[in-house]
């Protein structure tokens, strides 16, 4: 009798240790969420009607903000202090993953889009918002919850906040070259030039006198180009030299559509984070240029808190008011969701395999895996907001973010167990 109350005590005492495990992961999971709506909230309050301190201009200058100034400061100041030759060496496949998660994101986005048949403007829209991950701010604090805790099944709660915010900033670069040149484009305005435009109010189009300009603009373009060709001394090898200049602008052009604030940061943080002098010279706490790190570190934290203000100010009209209907937005929300995590978990173990990730690093694997386990990225509702369907991506947001408190608990819940 005593040997099998002793098992049973047993028993009870580890199923009270996995309640109380499984409560922690949902709280870890429910916590920064609740954190984001309440800041979404404020920023709904200060664009209401009441409050009005936030309207639609305001929030397109705070997004502005975020991108020229806050998201740069924070990708130089975290990746500039994280990044080394040996440690980029050694973390090749966080960027790959982001990039792979990308890529099988837009596939099954294309093809949920495929299926649903979005309203018109919105198909690519569709895409990218089952495609994009939120990689930064959500996995920071999820980070950051779970290592303050004592019990943390990672170890010491300081190595495994460095190591996991390490990871996750390393990331950062890839991101943004993704948001300004992937997301960027394929969240254009359709050719009617507004998403706001519905089919029955765009304006009608006159034909004749369209057709009519349009011979007017060609008769002025045949007459400049007569003018060209009549100037003297036009040689072969001038007309070459100004080919030659033309494309080179026209590349040069391309470039500066690229080259955005945020990743000018990233390849500086890389660039001066690897070469050991400059490291030392600005990212360490006894440099003498620490002070410029320091300030960057200042602005960095207040991208956050910025951009959720002004997704939430975008919801002021409710979130059911976009055109995506019932339909696009619960697929975005089971693509996003549901789908997405099973595939980079696959993504994750194959490349275990193949022994591209550190040997015996769990919150390597736990790194990788909350990239593809995440709501829709924040950060594209913001792109998203520059383009003009910034009401569509914030009532996306709304609901992804809703929902993902359950999915998030179970897919963190299934890591945890899956690694431990």
């Amino acid at each position: 009798m005593e040997t099998a109350g002793s098992l049973l005590t047993a028993v009870l005492r580890e199923t009270q240790a996995g309640g109380q495990s499984v409560y922690a992961t949902i709280r870890i999971a429910v916590m920064p969420i609740a954190k984001v709506f309440t800041i979404c909230f404020l920023g709904f309050l200060m664009a209401s009607k009441y409050v009005n301190a936030l309207p639609a201009n305001g929030r397109k200058l705070l997004n502005g903000l975020v991108f020229s100034l806050l998201l740069p400061c924070l990708i130089l100041s975290q990746l500039g202090q994280a990044i080394s030759l040996q440690k980029m060496m050694e973390w090749w496949f966080i960027p790959m993953n982001i990039l792979l998660a990308t890529i099988s994101g837009s596939i099954i986005g294309f093809i949920v889009a495929s299926i649903v048949r979005p309203p018109h403007p919105f198909f690519k829209f569709t895409i990218i918002q089952i495609a994009i991950g939120n990689i930064g701010n959500v996995p920071l604090v999820l980070i950051a919850a779970l290592c303050r805790d004592r019990s943390n099944p990672f170890g010491d709660s300081e190595k495994c906040s460095t190591d996991g915010t390490a990871y996750i900033s390393f990331g950062q670069w890839v991101g943004a070259i993704i948001l300004y040149t992937y997301v960027f484009n394929m969240l254009a305005p359709p050719p009617e030039g507004t998403f706001d435009s519905e089919d029955s109010d765009l304006p009608l189009r006159n034909p004749l006198k369209e057709v009519a300009e349009d011979a007017k603009n060609n008769e002025l373009e045949k007459v400049h180009l007569l003018c060209q060709e009549e100037e003297p001394n036009q040689d072969p090898v001038a007309k070459g030299n100004i080919r030659m200049i033309l494309d080179f602008l026209y590349e040069k052009l391309k470039m500066k559509q690229v080259l955005q604030p945020p990743i000018i940061a990233s390849i500086l943080a890389m660039v001066l984070g690897v070469v050991p002098f400059f490291k030392r010279l600005i990212f360490t706490a006894d440099a003498p240029l620490f002070f410029l790190t320091d300030s960057c570190i200042i602005l960095g934290e207040a991208m956050i808190p910025c951009i959720l203000l002004a997704l939430g100010g975008n919801l002021v009209d409710g979130p059911g008011s976009s055109k995506l209907g019932l339909r696009t937005t619960a697929a975005i929300i089971f693509g996003r969701l549901l789908l997405v995590p099973p595939a980079g978990l696959g993504i994750v173990m194959l490349a275990d395999k193949l022994g591209f990730l550190p040997a015996g690093d769990k919150m390597f694997r736990f790194v990788l895996l909350l990239q593809h386990s995440m709501p829709t990225s924040i950060l594209s509702g913001a792109v998203a907001n520059l383009r003009g369907c910034g009401r569509e991506a914030a009532a996306i947001l709304f609901w992804v973010h809703i929902f993902a408190i359950l999915s998030m608990a179970g897919w963190i819940t299934l890591y945890l167990k899956l690694l431990f």
